[in-house]
C-alpha cells in the first residue's frame, strides 16, 4: 500500500517542477497504478488545475495534455479520423472504461512501461513530448532516456499524412498484452514499433521506397518479407505471459496483419 503525507495541487508547472525535485514527493497522475505500489510519498503533487487534460487539434499536428485520459483518447474524433482507429484500438484493452476515465497519457508516457499499449502506438507515429525544462524531444529519443524528475507537459503528434494500425495479442481482452504492434506507412518508409517484448517498446523501419509508391508496391510477397524482417529486428524476452520464441512468432502474424490491413484500405 501507497501512503501519502501531504497532497498540494499546485498553481504552475514551475511549483510542479520544484517541488518534484525531492525523491520524495511524486506527481500522482491518474493515480491508477501508483496507489497499487508500495511505500511512502511525502507530498502528491497534482497538475489537474494546470488546463492540460485537452486535446487541441490544427492542420500541422495533434497537442495532447499530459492529464488528458485514455478514454479521451479513445473517443476524440480528429485522432481516430486521422489515424484511422490505430489510436482508439491502442487503448480499447486496457482494463475497463473506469480505469481509463482515470489513467493520463503522461503516466503511460512518462513511465515508459514495457507493458504499455500507447508509447508502442504513438512510436510508430512522428511524435514528440515536451518537458518542461528539457524542451520538445522526439518520443524515440525520450524512451531511451533515463529517468529524471522532469515533468511530461504533453504529447505532440504531427499530421505527416501516415496511416497506420495497432495490434496487440493478449490471453484475455482486458489483460496485460503478451505483444503489442504498431505498424505505419509515411513518405515511403514501413516503420514498426513492438512493445510489451516485455522489455519497453521500440521502433525499426523496415523498407523505405519511392513516396508514391509505398502501399502501392505491397504484395503478398512484400509483406511476408517484411514480417520476417520485423521478427528478426527486434530482441524478445519470456516471461509468465509468454516465451521469447512466442513472441517472435506473434511479431511476425502482427506485423503481416497490420500490413495486409493498411494495404487492403489502400486498394
Amino acid at each position: 500500500m501507497i501512503t501519502i503525507q501531504n497532497y498540494r495541487k499546485v498553481e504552475d508547472l514551475a511549483e510542479a517542477y520544484e517541488l518534484n525535485q525531492k525523491k520524495a514527493n511524486r506527481i500522482v497522475g491518474g493515480m491508477m497504478w501508483l496507489r497499487m505500489s508500495k511505500g511512502r510519498v511525502q507530498t502528491a503533487i497534482d497538475l489537474s488545475g494546470l488546463g492540460l487534460d485537452t486535446i487541441e487539434e490544427d492542420e500541422q499536428e495533434f497537442r495532447i495534455g499530459c492529464m488528458t485520459t485514455l478514454r479521451q483518447l479513445e473517443l476524440h474524433e480528429g485522432l481516430q479520423k486521422y489515424f484511422g482507429g490505430a489510436v482508439r484500438e491502442s487503448v480499447r484493452h486496457i482494463v475497463g472504461t473506469q480505469f481509463r476515465n482515470g489513467a493520463t497519457v503522461g503516466g503511460s508516457i512518462f513511465g515508459r512501461f514495457g507493458f504499455s499499449d500507447v508509447l508502442t502506438c504513438f512510436l510508430a507515429m512522428d511524435s514528440y513530448v515536451e518537458l518542461y525544462q528539457g524542451g520538445i524531444v522526439p518520443l524515440r529519443e525520450f524512451v531511451r532516456m533515463e529517468r529524471d524528475r522532469d515533468i511530461l507537459v504533453r504529447l505532440i503528434v504531427k499530421k505527416d499524412g501516415r496511416k497506420a494500425v495497432c495490434l496487440s495479442e493478449r490471453a484475455c481482452s482486458t489483460d496485460f498484452p503478451i505483444l503489442v504492434c504498431a505498424v505505419s506507412i509515411s513518405e515511403g518508409r514501413v516503420e514498426v514499433a513492438i512493445g510489451a517484448r516485455p522489455m519497453k517498446a521500440e521502433v525499426v523501419t523496415l523498407a523505405e521506397m519511392a513516396e508514391d509508391q509505398a502501399l502501392a508496391e505491397l504484395t503478398e510477397d512484400k509483406i511476408e518479407e517484411l514480417a520476417e524482417k520485423a521478427a528478426e529486428s527486434f530482441r524478445f524476452g519470456s516471461n509468465m505471459r509468454g516465451s521469447a520464441q512466442y513472441r517472435q512468432h506473434l511479431a511476425y502474424v502482427l506485423v503481416k496483419r497490420g500490413l495486409k490491413k493498411l494495404w487492403k484500405e489502400e486498394a
